[in-house]
């Protein structure tokens, strides 16, 4: 797609630091890591998020995920990480490219992801249940 950072990443038109890749993903160190090893793991077949891309593809970069945490488990010893995805507008979604984050964890790092829980919401399990029926 036109004027998207992570195709041109994808084909090569863009510096980046590759860890990996495959015939149809890319693992890239993210530009602005969050901590050591932060990793983007994108399809080079354009796809906006979740909602839009194939399953081949999204099997590719999960595929290559794999791969990555096994190298970082391997080289690193690496036994901990997050792997997240935003897709869409009001997820906090800033490249509309799909991509995954992995971020390894460590004991002492300070990265702090808070969210306020709503217990309140399992008493409307049965009516989002039947919403989905």
């Amino acid at each position: 797609m036109e004027n998207c950072v992570f195709c041109a990443i994808s084909q090569k038109k863009i510096k980046s630091w590759v860890v990996a890749e495959n015939e149809n993903a890319i693992a890239i160190l993210d530009a602005r890591p969050v901590g050591p090893y932060h990793t983007l793991v994108i399809p080079k077949q354009h796809s906006v998020n979740m909602f839009d891309v194939s399953q081949a593809s999204l099997q590719d970069v999960t595929a290559l995920m794999h791969d990555v945490l096994h190298l970082y488990a391997q080289k690193l010893e690496i036994d901990s990480v997050q792997i997240f995805n935003n897709s869409g507008p009001n997820s906090a979604q800033t490249v509309f490219h799909l991509h995954f984050h992995i971020l390894p964890r460590f004991e002492e790092d300070q990265i702090r992801f808070h969210a306020q829980l709503h217990p309140e919401l399992v008493e409307q399990y049965p009516e989002m249940l039947a919403r989905l029926q």
